[in-house]
Order: structure tokens, then C-alpha cells, then sequence
């Protein structure tokens, strides 16, 4: 019992450490520049390439189907080896080792790796979702906050190996390919469904695991800023490893505590025996009420935080209900369309004269950390005062609505303005991102979410490319003809395109919230 129990926290740490590896794509603004210039594309060229990555989405879904008849170890490997081929292809051409690759070679080895994520993320929410049914908002939520770390995990990794800047590109290919495969090999032994019997009080367990993810976000934007972000690269390294490392001391407490716990129920055991018949029945009665009171309480903190489900469904019935529409809708222009500003952010720093472009990516990937930590830790706060949360849609509405004011702030060409409007856009992409997890299983169900929910975030590619297609048109027609473009109106239309369809989906969250509103009040 108790190396159940640690093997249930262990599997939450593995599957912490994969997502913090496992947004390769986040990075791509950081050497998106250089690339250009290695292989002189064009800058709409150059965003069907932030778009492939995004396209390996549209094939999501397979992933979903094989982590039913394949054991997730298995997924989580082919996943891994997927970025491993596709990334490692391009690191070695871009080193000159293969020559013959072409721009549609490099973009298919792309969607590859973006495919790849895909099948990592699916075992690790189907990991959070098994080894804490009872707690499966906490779980999730917590994991997939790492995922927004990766930018600052793979910028430190590339600072401390590579000081010229001339070769960032490769070397982030380099780290692209071999990071989520060596993770997944590590973690693929106790990455698994953990069968712990019954439930367990487990709140301690995730405040620990909150307090070190916080520091851990705080120490993110620290370095991300001041003579940290440019002095010390290995500083940098070490902190986010012990970080990281820390989070063995709730795995490592649970199985000595259970340990202890055994010992001490052996030495009552021995001693009960000694007893009379009838002192022994009594004990024995007594020993059977509190089992049973505690069984109680067990279940009863558990289904407090249990997701309650409007209906389960598969994909086909899903694709059928107006409420899938309204969330495919309101995601591709909130959450996608966040995360085609960050895929645009190299370009836009570059346009504006700011040459720190690592430090601001970096800046961005603490700050969607954060939004994707803000509902486990709300869910954390009060799960304990009402049996679920505020919700969904009526958070992705509070996330939008300055998202999109942010949009328009960055028609003005201060830097504070363009790294506050970056953080604001961050964590409310952050926020709905994480949010979609579970919004998707309380719209649609949890028995089918491996499908379910790689088909919703399909509209990432969708939005990618009408989103990011439409930025680089623009960025073309206010450039110098020889596809560089300097200055504010290199985006400033784009912005308050952007800003508009924001304050749209902000709209149609409410639409969704009107429809969803009763069963939500029946929740509480």
C-alpha cells in the first residue's frame, strides 16, 4: 500500500517533468529570426512553419485511439521518438550533416514533432486523470501549468550551452529533439495508471506540490528579467533542476509515512491478539467503526472535488451539439489566438527595435506558467467550501476580456507597454488552456476525453493559419520588399483585427455560459 501510494505521486512527478519539456513549440520565437535568415524564407513562409507545428494537432486524435489499446508507456515512447525524428532531422541539416533537405521537407519533419506533443500530452492527462479520479482538477491542472515553463526551461538550457548567437537556432533543435525523448525514458517505467484502492487524502500532498510550483513560477519571471536573464546562464539551470528536482519530497514522504503506517498497525495487530476473546471482538468492532467513519470522510472529500459531467459522449454525438461549436469557437480565439501572438513574438519584438527577443519569450512562458496555474490553485483554495468550481466558460469570459484590451494596448510602441500587454496575453491564454481540460470533460464526459478533447484543440491549426496567415500578409505590405518590415505599422492593423475577435469570443463565452447555466447552478 504504501508504494502504491508513493508510486501515485511519483507518476505526477514524471508526468510534471514531461510537460515542462514537452512545449518545444513555445520556443520557436526565439530563434524564429534566425531561421529565417539561415534558410531566407519569406515571413509567410516562415509562419507555415510556427503553423506546422501546430498542424501535427489536426492528427492529435490518433493518439487518443492508441492510448486505448496500447499501454501508455508505449504512447508516451512513440510520442517522444516522433520529436526525436522530426526535430533531429532539422538540427542536422541545419549543422550541415544532410544537404538535400528542402523547405516542405523541413515543413512535414515539423508537423511530425507537433504530432508528437500531442501523444506526450494525452498520457500525461490521462495519467492525472486515473491516479486522482477524486481529484482530477488539482491533478491536471497542476501538470499542465509546467507546460507553460518550457520556453524558460529550453531558453536557460540554450544560454548556458551556447553563447554565440549565431548558433541559437540549431542548438535549440538540438535540445528540441533530445529532451522530451530522454525525459520520456526516464519517466515511462512509473508514468502508468496507479491502482491505489481507495481514496486518499491527498490535500497536503497537492498544497506541498503548489508552494514549490509557485516558487518555482516566481524564480521563472525573476530570472526572466534584470541582470539574472543576462549574466549566470548556468544560475539559471541549476535553479529550475532543483525546482524540479524538489518535487521527489512528496513521493518520497508518502512511502515513508507509509511505512511507519505499517509497522504501527502490525505492532496493534500483535498486541490485539494477546487481548480476551471479548476484549479482542470489541477492539475488533470498534477498529471496523473507524475504518468505515474514515472510509466515509475519504469519499466524501473525494466526490467534493469529483467533475460533475453535463453527459458522456462520443466524438460524433459531440460534433453534433451546438455547445461544441460555441467552445470550438470561443477557444480558436482566445487561447489559439494567444498562442499565435507568443508564435509571432520574435517577429513583433524585432519590428518594434527590441533586441532582447530570448528574455521576452522567456518573460511570456512564466507568465502563461502562471494562467495555467491559476485554477488549480482557486480549485485548491475552494474545494474544501463548495463541491465544484466557478464555471468554465464564465472564466474563460474574465480571461478574455483583458486579453483582449491587451491587443489593443500594443498599438502603443513603449516596451512597458509591450511587456505588460505580453503578460496579460499570456496568462489568460495560460488560464483558458488550462481551463479547457476540464471544461471539455464536464461538457462532454470523461470516457472519450483522449478523442474529445484532441479534436476541440484541432482548431489550433485552423486558427494558426487564418490568425497567423492574416499577420504576415500584413507585415509583407508594410515592409521594405525584401521581407523585413521596421516599426509599429508592421502590426498595429493586426492588433486591432486581433483585439476585435477576442472581444468576440469574449461574447460568445457568455452565450455559453447562458446555455450551460443550470447545470452549473445544479452543481453547486
Amino acid at each position: 500500500m504504501p508504494r502504491d501510494t508513493a508510486l501515485q505521486w511519483l507518476s505526477l512527478v514524471g508526468v510534471i517533468w514531461l510537460q515542462s519539456i514537452n512545449g518545444t513549440n513555445s520556443n520557436f520565437p526565439a530563434y524564429s529570426s534566425q531561421l529565417k535568415q539561415l534558410l531566407s524564407l519569406s515571413q509567410l513562409q516562415l509562419n507555415n512553419l510556427a503553423l506546422a507545428s501546430d498542424a501535427g494537432k489536426l492528427f492529435g486524435w490518433l493518439a487518443g485511439i492508441a492510448a486505448v489499446y496500447l499501454p501508455l508507456w508505449l504512447v508516451l515512447l512513440i510520442g517522444s521518438t516522433l520529436g526525436f525524428i522530426g526535430y533531429g532531422l532539422q538540427y542536422l541539416f541545419l549543422t550541415h550533416y544532410i544537404t538535400s533537405l528542402t523547405y516542405w521537407h523541413i515543413f512535414f519533419l515539423t508537423v511530425l514533432a507537433g504530432n508528437g506533443i500531442c501523444w506526450i500530452n494525452t498520457v500525461c492527462y490521462l495519467v492525472a486523470i486515473q491516479n486522482f479520479p477524486f481529484h482530477r482538477q488539482a491533478a491536471v491542472g497542476l501538470a499542465t501549468s509546467y507546460l507553460g515553463l518550457s520556453a524558460v526551461v529550453y531558453t536557460a538550457a540554450v544560454g548556458a550551452f551556447s553563447s554565440k548567437l549565431s548558433e541559437r537556432a540549431e542548438q535549440y533543435m538540438l535540445f528540441n529533439s533530445l529532451l522530451p525523448f530522454t525525459i520520456s525514458v526516464i519517466t515511462a517505467p512509473f508514468v502508468r495508471h496507479v491502482d491505489t484502492k481507495k481514496p486518499k487524502k491527498v490535500k497536503f500532498g497537492f498544497f506541498v506540490v503548489l508552494m514549490i510550483t509557485i516558487a518555482t513560477g516566481i524564480y521563472a519571471v525573476a530570472s526572466s528579467l534584470g541582470a539574472m536573464s543576462r549574466s549566470a546562464p548556468w544560475l539559471k539551470v541549476v535553479g529550475i533542476g532543483v525546482c524540479l528536482t524538489s518535487l521527489l519530497i512528496v513521493p518520497m514522504a508518502e512511502f515513508l509515512v507509509g511505512i511507519l503506517d505499517e509497522k504501527c498497525c502490525i505492532n496493534r495487530e500483535v498486541r490485539v491478539c494477546n487481548l480476551t476473546t471479548d476484549v479482542d471482538e470489541a477492539v475488533e468492532h470498534q477498529n471496523v467503526q473507524n475504518w468505515t467513519k474514515d472510509q466515509n470522510n475519504d469519499t466524501v472529500e473525494g466526490n467534493r472535488e469529483e467533475i460533475c459531467t453535463m453527459e458522456d459522449i462520443e466524438a460524433k454525438s459531440m460534433l453534433q451539439r451546438l455547445n461544441f461549436w460555441l467552445y470550438f469557437f470561443i477557444y480558436i480565439s482566445g487561447a489559439t489566438l494567444g498562442l499565435v501572438y507568443l508564435n509571432n513574438l520574435g517577429q513583433i519584438a524585432e519590428s518594434r527595435g527590441y533586441t532582447r527577443t530570448s528574455s521576452l519569450v522567456s518573460f511570456a512562458s512564466a507568465f502563461v506558467f502562471f494562467g495555467r496555474l491559476m485554477p488549480s490553485i482557486l480549485n485548491y483554495v475552494y474545494s474544501s467550501r463548495s463541491k465544484c468550481m466557478v464555471p468554465g466558460p464564465t472564466s474563460i469570459v474574465l480571461a478574455m476580456v483583458p486579453m483582449a484590451a491587451a491587443f489593443f494596448f500594443l498599438i502603443n510602441g513603449s516596451n512597458l507597454f509591450l511587456h505588460a500587454s505580453t503578460a496579460i496575453i499570456g496568462f489568460s491564454t495560460g488560464v483558458i488552456t488550462a481551463i479547457s481540460v476540464s471544461t471539455t470533460t464536464e461538457l462532454f464526459g470523461p470516457n472519450h476525453f483522449g478523442v474529445n478533447h484532441n479534436i476541440v484543440v484541432a482548431n489550433i491549426p485552423l486558427g494558426s493559419f487564418m490568425f497567423g496567415s492574416l499577420a504576415a500578409v500584413m507585415y509583407h505590405r508594410e515592409g521594405d520588399g525584401q521581407g523585413r518590415c521596421f516599426g509599429l505599422q508592421c502590426y498595429s492593423k493586426t492588433f486591432i483585427i486581433w483585439g476585435s475577435l477576442c472581444s468576440l469570443g469574449a461574447v460568445l463565452a457568455l452565450v455559453l455560459h447562458s446555455r450551460t447555466r443550470k447545470f452549473y447552478l445544479q452543481r453547486l
